[in-house]
């Protein structure tokens, strides 16, 4: 079915911003107590780090099965299923009795929270009209990063009450909620699986026909989630070498926060109208040249400053990974193309950290900011390199 020339982002708020919103909060709500559940299990901060890292492997670890789960049985059925195996994942984070336990549950969580998001993907693909795509799609991307804003707020106030549990109740909450609201939507004609006896292509095929693609921009797109993920490393490891308090660090990241999430529409719009270049290269120089600028923040005025360019390139930025898998993405095997393309996506987000640590412990944090600084100015220049002219 074409999506009709007059639809509006409004008519999407109930089938994707509804259950997206939800779902975000509620795992938003967790994502600050991982580390802590670690801690007070007896873990080293070196180990606490690995359990929080295993969300990012099981994301990783999902992405091309997810795609698969997609094409056989479809987009609500595959959202219904990590919806239902993401509570006793939380359930099993807040019981864990060690650390072992406690960092499957958390890989668990990863796998549910990659299919959830591949599944949404796959159907806006499909159900959004491409002159609307890229608005459709930051405007995705605001919701999950508003939902991981207000997420530890009330996550917070559940702790005052029952204590670390509490984070993991909201969140088991949200999820709760986000399945209702799948099971009361009415099935659509994109979210279906393939019928039966119609020829499906394998993964393997289909990323051998579109390994171009996946070499390029799909490279493009791992330094894209290399930057997002590492910003939000280097800004509270350089407040600490300044010495600022935590409170003066949260603020800091906070107000970068803030003008991200403000700045997902603009970007979309930017997209759709004067194409995917016009917010992907200047979102990417920009998030390159604060890094650059890093060592030159000596106090906490000077990391605000940086702290707000990378707000303004992080912002700009939204929505850009799934439009650009959208625009690439075939009309046969298109669940498995998205997988491999999240794949992509979410070993950028997993060594972008992963580049820093290991460069700070080699050198020194500086020089890991210039790398990290020089790594954005090459994918600026990748993906005005590998972007179609007027991708749409």
């Amino acid at each position: 079915m074409t999506a009709p020339a007059d639809q509006t982002l409004r008519q999407l708020g109930p089938t994707i911003y509804l259950p997206a919103a939800v779902w975000s909060t509620g795992l938003g709500a967790v994502a600050p107590v991982l580390v802590l559940t670690a801690t007070g299990l007896g873990a080293s901060p070196a180990t606490a780090a690995v359990v929080a890292g295993m969300l990012g492997l099981g994301q990783i670890s999902g992405s091309l099965p997810a795609g698969m789960l997609i094409s056989r049985v479809g987009e609500r059925t595959t959202m219904t299923a990590a919806s239902v195996l993401a509570a006793p994942a939380l359930i099993g984070c807040m019981l864990a009795p060690n650390v072992l336990l406690l960092g499957l549950a958390v890989a668990l969580l990863g796998v549910c929270g990659s299919a959830w998001m591949l599944a949404r993907l796959a159907y806006m693909t499909e159900a959004v009209r491409p002159e609307l795509r890229a608005r459709a799609m930051s405007t995705l991307g605001g919701v999950n990063r508003i939902g991981t804003f207000t997420g530890p707020f009330l996550g917070a106030g559940a702790m005052h009450l029952a204590g670390l549990d509490g984070a993991y109740l909201v969140a088991i909450a949200g999820v709760g909620l986000a399945t209702l609201i799948l099971f009361r939507l009415p099935r659509v004609p994109q979210d279906r699986s393939v019928p039966a006896g119609a020829e499906r292509p394998g993964l393997w095929a289909v990323i051998r026909a579109h390994q171009r693609t996946l070499r390029t921009l799909g490279l493009a797109v791992l330094l894209v989630g290399a930057l997002r993920a590492s910003r939000q490393t280097i800004l509270p490891l350089w407040g600490v070498a300044l010495d600022l308090d935590p409170a003066t660090i949260g603020l800091i990241y906070g107000v970068s926060g803030g003008i991200d999430m403000l700045l997902f529409y603009p970007a979309g719009k930017l997209m759709d109208v004067y194409g995917r270049r016009a917010a992907a290269v200047p979102a990417m120089a920009l998030l390159g040249l604060a890094h650059l600028l890093l060592p030159l923040a000596g106090g906490p005025i000077g990391l605000t400053a940086v702290a707000v360019l990378m707000g303004v390139g992080n912002g700009l930025s939204a929505g850009l990974v799934m439009t650009l898998g959208a625009d690439a993405s075939p009309k046969a095997g298109r669940a498995e193309f998205l997988g491999a393309w999240r794949l992509c996506s979410d070993l950028g987000v997993g060594s972008g950290p992963l580049l820093i640590g290991a460069v700070t412990a080699a050198s020194t944090l500086t020089i890991a900011a210039l790398t990290v600084g020089g790594a954005g100015l090459l994918c600026a220049t990748l993906l005005r390199k590998w972007i179609p002219v007027r991708a749409t």
